[in-house]
């Protein structure tokens, strides 16, 4: 019997390679694989929400702008605004707060001297307070400040209204000028100092007179 030899001219030409079924093992594999990667996208999408609801609802970071806070809040600092607290309470004297500026789209960091109900008084290089418990009246001691109060207002505060000042007297644009803030404008209060590191920390309202 001849063998006719033309056929090893196609010897050279590339295989055709047939993959089997995949096996019970390599399909395990991949599930695991599968599931890990989807756990890992709804942690990311969990989180994400998670942080998107805590910075719109709870807490939210600003930086601090000019100098109207020192020495309390420096230029360029950055802050955690608490913005729960005043769902359960209502604002006190001492807090920090951030609030809606009275013209424009800008944010106020001040100091709340002076409560609903209450009538302040700037003389005298002080701050004065006149309510049911200090009828003729009860100067301000603010430890945290370094320069005296300058000025000459007065104002009777309504019930949605607080009077705000910056630590810096000199150099705050405050109540003094706009008036009152309404309780409605208040966004929230400082609550943790993040930057710069060596002031990094819970921050403290002051401990007054009365």
């Amino acid at each position: 019997m001849f063998f006719d030899n033309k056929q090893d001219k196609n010897t050279d030409l590339p295989e055709t390679t047939v993959v089997g079924p995949v096996s019970e093992k390599e399909q395990s594999l991949l599930s695991r694989v599968g599931y890990f990667f989807l756990d890992l996208i709804k942690l990311a999408i969990i989180a994400g929400i998670t942080v998107g609801l805590v910075r719109y609802f709870l807490f939210k970071p600003f930086y601090v702008k000019g100098q109207s806070m020192e020495p309390t809040y420096h230029e360029n600092e950055y802050l955690i605004i608490d913005e729960i607290s005043y769902r359960f309470r209502a604002p006190q004297r001492g807090d920090v707060v951030v609030f809606h500026a009275p013209l424009g789209e800008d944010f106020y960091l001040k100091r709340i001297l002076g409560l609903p109900g209450e009538r302040v008084k700037v003389e005298n290089n002080k701050v004065i307070i006149y309510n049911e418990s200090y009828p003729q009246g009860i100067v301000v001691e603010e430890p945290y400040l370094i320069e005296d109060t300058i000025g000459q207002v007065s104002y009777d505060l309504k019930n949605d209204e607080y009077f705000v000042m910056g630590d810096n007297r000199d150099s705050s644009y405050d109540s003094r000028r706009f008036g009152p803030v309404k309780r409605s404008a208040i966004v929230g209060r400082t609550w943790f100092r993040g930057w710069p590191i060596s002031r990094i920390g819970i921050t403290h309202g002051p401990a007054y007179n009365f």
